[in-house]
């Protein structure tokens, strides 16, 4: 067993205990059965609905009016009228749907030796055992390569190998008159809260053989006296970008499964490795290992909590960098709420984008792991959503530039959605902007500064234009807004300047003036946003010594105490607003409210709380909160993230709070193992990224550092800091320097 395997001793039975595999725009759930193979399928295209502007014509009226309601304290008929007036139309956005499933019968009662395993490494799912004497093995990849899922089905005995192939869809449609050696299905998405499902689609499944005959019918592709099979599926849609669904999916369906040819295994399986490779290879991650490593993956997330398996820490970094190279490459759709694995018409929240902390978890991993390509797709969805946004910006607001509130799907929706308390929240295209700056720093590029400033500027003008006066005060503010998803003591969620929102205001006004005089760019404007930072609110310490979330000291009033956001701790986690080091008193703060909060939270939550503790330098508690993470209650067998149910962020999130732990790249200073817990005492990390292009490779043993070494993509000046000592450090374009 490879160190980066995940392994059972049984085929899966749910869906979450099945293996995924994908390549950015398709992926499959393979079950390993044994009589009956399951391969549950998806396209990152295919969603519900089709194009649309969910502007509600009542909202601009009414804006007034709530924010007037809000700052006289009458915040549940706010909410009311919020609700009655304020919302999208429709109120709910699309979902993400499944596309299908192969299911290959094989006929076997039983099995002996039997295993299945996904190597991250190679990204190939493998199920091997006996049956009637033969040994059978099925290798199954998502190739970004080929761009077709591809399946190798064989027999030790010359002739032994026979199944039966068919394919079935959830979806409106029907099969298609078969081919030679093909099947498939055509059909069109699902209509959706009023608006027609206009996405056209097709999938297919091809069976080339070795030996033996492969037979087309009306009951599927049969297989008899084979010793080799290639099962190759591809899937497409019509969609090309948000306003434009005129592809042709059968032609994109073809284009990459008519070529292929039986025998050519090995050639198409070395291509999808060393693709996979280019991106998942460079990074590696050593934090001791034990007996308990060579068991079953779901018997240790069994055990973990028990302590002794450091190397399923490593491991969960590894899937998590795993799961970002399969769900989001360049020219895909970034990673949804489940990255881009649904079975269910009716995924959980649709499987859509949240934009209160969900999309952005997902990728707080990429820079810090190597993987800075994948962060593309975010990009392309920001400067979509930039458009759709603009026209909602102007209609619900009367403000320039593009917003975001908490959601959106393929068709870049940005409305307030699902209900006041939830999704009147007017700054998640403000947070996205932030992120793609960070993105910019970690890589060190003007190129990619230069082309994320149109889209920070336009989420910068419309945030100026909606912040509003706090009565009796200089202050300006959100109203209306929400703390996401959290509802304080009046009975609302509803609210005017919650803690978040200002954070995230000093952020993208800050950075968007500095990028502005980076680029020369705007200097009157970049003075404009200077200016009005004096004027958000600063971060208020409450009666019990915690960061408050509003205004007012509500915090130890809530309905929720131990509520699964921390939304106000956003300036300790992914922001660098408050930090132990240079506001001590702000950072104790957000300890408290840690604390009062509480450890356990949904599987997302406990992820966010790892790298917050990460960041208060508390080590031996954010492995504490790890080990609730790897447990059977937020880890299902196959190390999918349990919210519950399945979220993907969790996976992503807790991955990086593991980097976090030993890494930390806070602008212009580097910080090695700041929160190293006792169970990690030695190990090493190669390739993490940090600020300016830079890349770390680091090896400590008795917890403190005894290599380390730093290479420079560009020049770069930084203090580069490890327990007591401080050392300034000057690299230039190219250069690799050991410190130690």
């Amino acid at each position: 067993m490879a160190p980066w395997d995940l392994w059972y001793r049984r085929p899966a039975v749910a869906w979450t205990e099945a293996l995924p595999v994908g390549n950015g725009r398709l992926g499959a759930m393979v079950f390993g059965g044994v009589g009956r193979e399951r391969l549950q399928l998806n396209e990152s295209t295919f969603w519900a609905g089709g194009p649309y502007q969910p502007v509600n014509p009542e909202a601009l009226p009414h804006l007034e009016e709530v924010r007037g309601l809000i700052f006289a304290g009458r915040h549940a008929e706010a909410e009311a009228l919020a609700n009655r007036c304020l919302m999208a139309k429709p109120i709910k956005q699309m979902s993400y749907q499944p596309i299908g499933d192969v299911f290959i019968d094989f006929g076997h009662d039983g099995a002996e030796d039997y295993r299945r395993g996904l190597s991250l490494d190679d990204a190939a799912a493998t199920t091997r055992y006996r049956a009637g004497g033969v040994t059978y093995t099925r290798e199954l990849i998502a190739s970004p390569a080929d761009d077709v899922i591809l399946m190798r089905v064989a027999s030790d005995r010359p002739g032994a190998l026979a199944f039966r192939l068919t394919l079935e869809s959830p979806q409106q449609g029907a099969m298609m008159p078969p081919g030679r050696d093909w099947i498939g299905f055509a059909g069109k998405g699902p209509d959706a809260h009023g608006i027609a499902g206009v996405l056209r689609f097709a999938v297919k499944a091809r069976v080339l053989t070795e030996g033996g005959d492969c037979m087309v019918g009306a009951d599927g592709i049969r297989v008899e006296g084979a010793t080799e099979a290639l099962v190759a599926i591809n899937a497409a849609t019509s969609f090309v970008r948000f306003d434009r669904v005129d592809g042709d999916p059968m032609a994109r369906v073809d284009a990459g499964l008519m070529d292929l040819s039986a025998g050519r295994w090995a050639d198409l399986r070395a291509r999808h490795v060393a693709e996979h490779r280019r991106l998942f290879g460079g990074f590696a991650i050593d934090l001791g290992t034990s007996a308990a490593a060579e068991l079953p993956t779901d018997e240790r997330i069994a055990g973990f909590a028990e302590g002794g398996d450091a190397a399923l820490a490593a491991l969960y970094v590894q899937y998590g960098r795993y799961l970002m190279v399969s769900s989001s490459r360049p020219g895909t759709q970034p990673a949804n709420l489940q990255g881009l694995w649904n079975e269910e018409v009716q995924p959980p929240w649709d499987s859509k984008y949240t934009a209160n902390i969900n999309l952005q978890m997902n990728y707080w991993l990429p820079d810090l792991a190597g993987l800075g390509a994948c962060f593309e797709p975010l990009i392309a969805m920001v400067e979509d959503l930039s458009e759709t946004g603009a026209v909602m910006a102007r209609a619900h607001y009367d403000a320039p530039g593009w917003v975001l509130h908490h959601n959106t799907d393929l068709w870049r929706a940005t409305g307030p959605i699902d209900g006041a308390q939830w999704g009147l929240w007017p700054t998640g295209g403000a947070w996205l902007c932030v992120q793609l700056h960070d993105h910019a720093d970690y890589r060190g590029d003007d190129a990619v500064l230069g082309r994320i400033y149109p889209l920070m500027k336009g989420a910068a003008e419309f945030l100026r234009a909606v912040l509003v006066p706090l009565p009796g005060t200089d202050l300006l503010v959100t109203n209306p807004s929400v703390s996401p998803e959290n509802v304080h003591p009046n009975g609302a969620s509803i609210c005017a300047g919650p803690a978040m929102d200002s954070q995230i205001a000093r952020d993208l006004f800050s950075r968007t003036a500095a990028t502005a005089r980076r680029l020369g760019r705007d200097e009157a404007f970049a003075a404009e946003l200077e200016a009005l930072l004096p004027r958000l609110p600063a971060d208020r310490i409450g009666a019990a010594g915690q960061l408050q979330e509003w205004l007012e000291d509500w915090d130890l009033d809530v309905p929720e105490i131990h509520h699964r956001h921390v939304s106000h701790l956003y300036a300790v986690y992914p922001s660098w607003q408050i930090d132990p080091d240079t506001t001590p008193e702000r950072a104790a703060a957000a300890r408290r409210s840690l604390e009062i909060r509480g450890d356990d939270a949904t599987g997302w939550g406990i992820g966010w709380r790892i790298n917050l503790w990460a960041r208060l330098r508390d080590g031996a508690h954010a492995h504490d909160v790890l080990a609730l993470l790897l447990h059977p209650e937020r880890s299902y067998p196959n190390l999918f993230d349990a919210h519950p149910p399945f979220q993907i962020d969790g996976n992503f999130g807790g991955a990086a709070g593991i980097i976090e732990m030993i890494v930390q790249s806070k602008p212009g200073e580097l910080l090695l193992l700041p929160a190293l817990p006792p169970a990690w005492p030695k190990g090493k990390v190669a390739g993490v990224g940090a600020r300016g292009g830079l890349t770390v490779d680091l090896d400590w043993a008795d917890g403190v550092p005894t290599g380390i070494v730093l290479h420079a993509a560009k020049a770069i000046a930084l203090d580069v800091r490890f327990g007591g000592a401080l050392m300034p450090v000057t690299l230039a374009a190219g250069e690799t320097r050991r410190l130690l």
